[in-house]
């Protein structure tokens, strides 16, 4: 009976198996990450848009003021504070008790939001100077205002922004600003930061 003999690769066709597998591989993680970077974005932006959205829903609902901040200990549920230092999500709350901020005695937390890993906010320096502790707070005919003290009378209409952003190149527009104009309108753009994360300046 003849003998077959099995034929495998050979150390050269390995070689440049591997060769071609790397240059292949170099080429797909940097798009691969741009995705990752990108989806990250836009769900935590389009978390935000809701977020204020249902804070402007149950102001109207409910006939009393509420808001949406920045946020420290957003894990913590109640134990959330506005903050504009250690931020790590958003909190949304009825106003209960109209003092204009989140507390958890007299207050109704409605929704906790927290960041992914590498993902930062900051806010346009109207709402605070970089970030803020300061709430977009709508009132019951719908519309947010300026406060006393966030660089308006109280009276007009807020045209803020919040920029969510990741440190990267990947993608080139590592930024996504969430803006509320007129009070009332909320919009989510792009924005290219330049591999960095400034907060954005008033509009």
């Amino acid at each position: 009976m003849p003998r077959v003999r099995a034929r495998g690769f050979t150390l050269i066709e390995l070689m440049v198996t591997l060769a071609v597998a790397a240059v292949v591989l170099s080429m797909a993680v940097p798009s691969f990450q741009s995705v990752v970077n990108g989806n990250k974005l836009a769900g935590t932006a389009n978390e935000l848009m809701a977020s204020l959205q249902v804070a402007r829903m149950e102001a109207v609902r409910r006939g009393q003021r509420a808001g949406v901040c920045l946020s420290k200990d957003t894990n913590d549920g109640v134990d959330a504070t506005c903050s504009d230092a250690d931020i790590d999500g958003w909190i949304a709350f009825v106003d209960e008790n109209g003092d204009g901020d989140f507390d958890k005695a007299g207050d109704a937390l409605i929704r906790v939001s927290t960041l992914p890993a590498a993902v930062t906010l900051s806010a346009n320096p109207g709402l605070g100077g970089g970030v803020s502790g300061r709430p977009i707070v709508f009132r019951p005919d719908g519309l947010a205002r300026d406060e006393p003290g966030g660089g308006g009378p109280g009276t007009g209409l807020l045209d803020a922004v919040v920029r969510v952003c990741i440190a990267t190149n990947r993608p080139a527009e590592n930024a996504r600003d969430v803006a509320i104009a007129s009070g009332s309108r909320v919009t989510v753009s792009n924005f290219d930061g330049g591999g960095a994360c400034a907060a954005p300046g008033n509009p």
